[in-house]
């Protein structure tokens, strides 16, 4: 996608569409009003007559609105005018582009990016134009056969700034915003592929892709017997039921000379049985998407790797299957991890915490500035916050707030969740060092308790985004989260924001 700024009035830039919104009450946007008095009142009769609604998200496409070169306006709800939101503001201009989308516009103007935006300076309101763009127009249609459905004509995309001295900004905005969308499209691709396609080796083969002509980005991957050869006893024990090869996917980003990397780690369980604590049938095709955490960093590499920002950033995916074969691991069996501690395995399908443990014991050799790994970990976090957050918890309370506040600003949120003794202590064995799960209470902080007896003396976080990495139903797919959260994280460690 091609963006570019404009300081022109609304009614005279010659796109093929303009976007512009109506608050409650009948006031209109500067855009809005700038093209209602070229029009002599053209978007307040439409108001008058009801064509048009000023509530959040609806959506009215008008053609052949006098005074105005661009064929097509968009009129987009926006709600109260003081309290446009981000999350408003995204809402509307991704119910113009969708309406936009089912027509041949192949250039449109986003005149809501002037608009005052509570907490959202013009870089953000060019960053939220670029990512919803790629939101929207995002289509997975590789699996598909015949004749695949036409791609959106839209090619060129425009975003309104008040001042020609905003303009680097907001250029900024949108090429930090298609980086991320980008990113996105890759986890999405990842996720919505079937676990026969989607494979540890195909995941690793992907990873090395990504790293084919890019000199700052490596790929390496370990197989089985060097995950032995580590001692990596409790990544194994997983894909012992699977012909399918577990891989060890270590990606390594060098923007920034020696300076320590931030090491993010992905859960890539390509699919999930529950292995044999077999899950229930209903619902277990979307086991595919237990790998949505390798899908999440490794997105938010190729993001980094865009943009070539200067900071080091490792990805380490630990991919495997998880099946109910003949030498799968059973309930009762005791592992060794890669840290020499000890797991009692009480459940099989507590099985990402069992990858986990040794790839942040592996990441340690990269002496990290900070760790975050990304797991669709448990159920009991969709149960605590459902689809709406991504749960954070940290052996850090200002790392933990450091990642929630940039959730916060990306659109892409998080909530802080505990860690502590009194959770730790429902892990104990009677047989090994740690059993791998702590009961039914508090299922989602004590899987966060078990990760952290592997990260002492790290800086480390852990996102639960089990209830956030995909949609079920009628919309079911996987969203690319949470690649906008960190890819926040890390444009503001690199010093790449304006």
């Amino acid at each position: 996608m091609e963006y570019f700024t404009t300081t022109s009035n609304a009614s005279r830039r010659a796109v093929d569409c303009v976007i512009v919104g109506v608050y409650k009450g009948g006031k209109l946007s500067a855009a809005a009003s700038e093209i209602d008095t070229a029009s002599n009142g053209e978007i307040r009769r439409r108001i008058k007559s009801r064509d048009v609604s000023s509530d959040t998200g609806n959506c009215a496409l008008l053609t052949n609105v006098p005074g105005v070169k661009a064929n097509r306006v968009a009129v987009v709800g926006l709600g109260k005018s003081d309290e446009l939101t981000a999350t408003a503001f995204r809402k509307a201009t991704g119910a113009a582009v969708r309406a936009i989308s089912k027509t041949k516009t192949r250039s449109l103007l986003n005149g809501l990016a002037v608009e005052p935006v509570k907490d959202c300076d013009v870089y953000y309101r060019a960053r939220h134009t670029a990512e919803v763009v790629g939101d929207v127009l995002y289509r997975f249609t590789r699996m598909k056969s015949g004749r695949k459905p036409a791609a959106s004509a839209l090619r060129q995309v425009g975003v309104s700034i008040s001042e020609r001295k905003h303009a680097a900004h907001a250029k900024l905005g949108t090429t930090h915003g298609d980086a991320i969308a980008a990113g996105v499209a890759v986890a999405k691709d990842l996720g919505n592929l079937p676990a026969n396609v989607c494979t540890p080796g195909f995941l690793a083969s992907t990873a090395k892709k990504l790293a084919t002509g890019k000199g700052k980005l490596t790929t390496r991957v370990l197989n089985e017997t060097d995950m032995k050869r580590l001692g990596m006893g409790s990544l194994l024990s997983v894909t012992a039921g699977t012909k399918e090869p577990a891989k060890l996917i270590v990606m390594q980003y060098k923007g920034a000379g020696k300076d320590k990397p931030v090491v993010l780690v992905g859960k890539g369980v390509t699919f999930d049985s529950g292995g044999i604590s077999l899950k229930p049938g209903p619902g277990m095709d979307e086991m595919k998407y237990d790998m949505c955490g390798a899908a999440g960093v490794i997105g938010t590499m190729a993001t980094v790797a865009a943009l070539k920002l200067p900071i080091n950033v490792n990805v380490v995916v630990p991919a495997v299957e998880n099946l109910p074969g003949s030498n799968a691991t059973k309930p009762g069996d005791i592992v060794k991890s890669m840290s020499g501690q000890t797991i009692e395995v009480l459940n099989t399908d507590a099985e990402g915490r069992l990858i986990l443990c040794d790839a942040l014991t592996y990441s340690r050799r990269f002496k990290p500035a900070a760790i975050i790994d990304v797991a669709t970990l448990t159920g009991a976090c969709v149960i605590a916050l459902g689809a709406h957050r991504t749960a954070v918890m940290s052996n850090s309370d200002d790392f933990r707030g450091e990642i929630v506040a940039a959730g916060e600003t990306a659109e892409d949120r998080g909530w802080p969740m505990p860690l502590g003794e009194e959770y730790a202590e429902q892990l104990k064995s009677n047989f090994a060092d740690m059993a791998n799960i702590g009961g039914p209470g508090g299922g989602a902080v004590t899987a966060g308790c078990f990760l952290g007896k592997f990260t002492d003396g790290m800086t480390w976080a852990h996102l639960d985004i089990a209830g956030t990495a995909w949609k079920s139903g009628a919309q079911k797919g996987g969203t690319g989260r949470p690649v906008p959260m960190l890819a926040e994280v890390l444009l503001r460690r690199a010093g790449a924001l304006p």
